[in-house]
């Protein structure tokens, strides 16, 4: 069989070749005439598969390393009878970890406690839960709305989006993007949304771009209804808005889910795919793990306070890439292929933690010694 993959799917190359043809290309190099020929393509959300690219080809599945499909004409593949997988909660321990991080980098700017402030997570699935984790472990309180899940569920364990408005210190989006249907969420965040805010929060977007309305949330920040920015994702990426780049306090180039962990477990998941379609079997696929980290060892004893915030930034600083987007946002998709992949937390073991401290450690997903 015959699968073309882009080239920037990481640990991909040299696992699927014993059983198939493959050819790698990059973003660009997706044409009708180069794809013609595929039964199986695996791609990344910069891989545009839409009518035009996918019209009479002989592919039959598209498999994509990432938890967001909206890069996937999922409408033509249902008339052309192409099958189509995401790769659900791949990298959601790697968007919590990001947005925590960043949380935790804002209260040390700041001077401030994070763990006395109340989260709104709007969309709680897979991204969402791990965030709702991280911050019970870290002894925040939290106010979860999910329309969709409080509908089946029960709305129990569920607020409204005016209730997150009227009382999150922080709100942070982990919706997939839609534009149709009860729970569309494209413009969620709106010019409706930002003036019923009461408590000046901090803004978190780490899902989509269009899930907020870019002039409405630059209105908002400019009238304090916003106190702090953090921003992952963007409208019209890679051409970002510059007025609102400006205004964040961390920006980054759509990396919040590129841990190396995250990257493994898609690539992973594309192979699974691929292999139960077409009835395969990749005797390498074992080897699709990402490299240890440099240092593994985080010893407690290096820091004279803030012992497991230090720990953490140790993982993962967003300072440093948010500095490389500040000076060149025009390189927004050089940024995303050339990116150092970061390990999770749990590649990490901490020694020298008091009881107290590993218990919250434990909690965050780290290793103990």
């Amino acid at each position: 069989m015959k699968i073309v993959a882009d080239n920037t799917i990481p640990y991909l190359k040299g696992i699927a070749e014993p059983v198939a043809d493959i050819m790698y290309l990059n973003s660009k190099e997706f044409t009708p005439a180069r794809i013609q020929d595929a039964d199986a393509l695996i791609v990344r959300s910069i891989n545009k598969c839409t009518r035009e690219l996918l019209k009479g080809s002989k592919v039959k599945l598209i498999t994509t390393a990432t938890i967001g499909f909206d890069h996937i004409d999922t409408q033509y593949c249902k008339e052309a009878g192409i099958i189509w997988k995401n790769s659900p909660g791949c990298n959601a321990v790697s968007v919590a970890q990001y947005v925590f991080a960043g949380l935790l980098t804002i209260a040390f700017q700041k001077k401030e406690n994070l763990s006395e402030k109340t989260i709104g997570i709007v969309g709680v699935g897979y991204v969402g839960k791990e965030i709702e984790k991280l911050c019970k472990a870290y002894g925040m309180k939290v106010l979860r709305n999910d329309p969709p899940r409080a509908e089946v569920e029960g709305e129990n364990n569920f607020v409204s989006l005016d209730t997150i408005a009227e009382q999150a210190d922080i709100i942070t989006f982990h919706t997939p993007l839609t534009k149709e249907g009860r729970y569309a969420t494209y413009h969620l965040a709106d010019q409706s949304f930002f003036n019923k805010l009461q408590r000046k929060p901090w803004f978190v977007n780490a899902s989509r771009g269009a899930v907020h309305d870019t002039k409405a949330l630059i209105d908002a920040y400019k009238k304090e209804k916003i106190s702090e920015l953090i921003l992952d994702c963007w409208e019209n990426e890679p051409h970002i808005n510059l007025d609102l780049l400006a205004l964040t306090t961390i920006a980054t180039p759509h990396i919040a889910g590129f841990s190396a962990d995250g990257k493994a477990n898609g690539t992973r998941m594309c192979l699974e795919n691929i292999a139960s379609q077409f009835h395969l079997q990749f005797e390498k696929i074992g080897e699709v793990i990402p490299p240890l980290p440099k240092n593994p060892v985080i010893d407690l004893n290096d820091f004279s306070e803030n012992r497991i915030e230090q720990a953490i930034l140790r993982c993962f600083n967003p300072l440093i890439i948010d500095k490389k987007l500040r000076e060149s946002p025009d390189q927004f998709e050089w940024f995303r292929n050339h990116y150092n992949h970061p390990r999770e937390f749990n590649a990490y073991t901490v020694v020298h933690a008091t009881k107290d401290e590993a218990t919250i450690l434990q909690q965050l997903g780290f290793k103990l010694n």
